[in-house]
C-alpha cells in the first residue's frame, strides 16, 4: 500500500547562498557493507511530502528485485505548501508569470542541484556519474523536465515526471522543448511521463500535447516512456507514478 505522511528529520541541509535558501535533504543509502557504491542518484523534489512516497516506491522495487541499490535524496524546505519559505513556486518554475510574484527561479535552483548539492552528497556517498535521476509531481515535474532541456547533456539523465504542470506560463515548457530541439537533435537521455487517469482533463490533455510534439520531432537517443495509471487523480497518484517512474527508468541497469 502507498504510504502515509510521516514525520522524519532531516539527513542534513544544503545551502544556497545566490537562492538565500538553506534546503532539507531526506537521504537514504544502501547499506554499504552489503551493497557497496557506487550508486546512482535519484532526487525527488517536494522532499517534505514526497519522501514516504518515494522510499516506499524505491524500496518496493528492490524487494522484487527489479531495480539497482541507489541513494535516494528528497529535497525539500522544511515548511508546508503554503507557508512563504517554501519557495518551489520560485524554485519549481522555468518561467516567470505575472500571476505568480517571484516565479521563474529553476535555471537557478538547478544549478545548486547540479552543483552545490550535487558535491555534498557526493562527498557523503559513493555515487555514480552515469545515472542521476530527478522525480517529481506537478511543478516538481516541471522543473526536472526544464532540466532535460537545457544543454547538450543534461545532468538528469533520467526524468520522472509524473502529472507535470505544463499549463505554467502559457505552457512555456512546450516552447522550450521546442527550442532546444531545433538547437539539438540528440539528446542522450530516459524520460518518463505519467499521470493518473482520474486527473483534470486539462492536465490530460497537456500531457498529451507534450507527448505528441516529443513524437512529431523525436530526438536520437532520447527514450520515452508514458503511462496512466487507472484509478488515480492528482492527489493519490504519486506514489504509484513514482513507482512505475523508477521500474521503467532503472530496470535492467547494472
Amino acid at each position: 500500500m502507498p504510504p502515509k505522511t510521516t514525520v522524519r528529520q532531516p539527513s542534513f541541509h544544503s545551502r544556497s547562498d545566490a537562492l538565500d535558501t538553506t534546503y532539507v535533504v531526506y537521504a537514504e543509502a544502501p547499506d554499504a557493507e552489503a551493497e557497496p557504491g557506487p550508486w546512482p542518484l535519484l532526487v525527488f523534489m517536494d522532499g517534505d511530502y514526497a519522501v514516504d512516497a518515494a522510499l516506499w516506491a524505491y524500496r518496493s522495487l528492490r524487494e522484487d528485485g527489479a531495480i539497482p541499490p541507489c541513494l535516494v535524496a528528497a529535497v525539500g524546505y522544511g515548511h508546508s505548501f503554503g507557508s512563504p519559505a517554501n519557495r518551489r513556486g520560485r524554485d519549481y518554475t522555468p518561467t516567470a508569470s505575472p500571476e505568480e510574484p517571484g516565479s521563474g527561479g529553476a535555471d537557478r535552483f538547478l544549478e545548486h542541484l547540479t552543483g552545490p548539492l550535487w558535491t555534498d552528497l557526493s562527498n557523503r556517498y559513493p555515487l555514480r556519474t552515469d545515472i542521476r535521476l530527478v522525480a517529481g509531481h506537478s511543478l516538481g515535474a516541471l522543473v526536472g523536465l526544464h532540466g532535460l532541456f537545457r544543454g547538450d547533456r543534461p545532468f538528469f539523465n533520467r526524468v520522472l515526471a509524473g502529472a507535470p504542470s505544463i499549463w505554467w506560463d502559457n505552457r512555456s515548457l512546450l516552447r522550450i522543448a521546442s527550442a532546444h530541439r531545433e538547437r539539438t537533435p540528440t539528446l542522450d537521455a530516459r524520460l518518463f511521463l505519467g499521470i493518473g487517469v482520474m486527473d483534470t482533463e486539462s492536465m490530460l490533455g497537456d500531457l498529451a500535447l507534450f507527448e505528441r510534439q516529443l513524437e512529431e520531432r523525436p530526438y536520437e537517443k532520447l527514450v520515452v516512456n508514458s503511462r496512466r495509471i487507472p484509478d488515480r487523480d492528482h492527489y493519490n497518484a504519486a506514489p504509484d507514478l513514482f513507482r512505475a517512474g523508477l521500474e521503467a527508468l532503472l530496470s535492467g541497469t547494472a
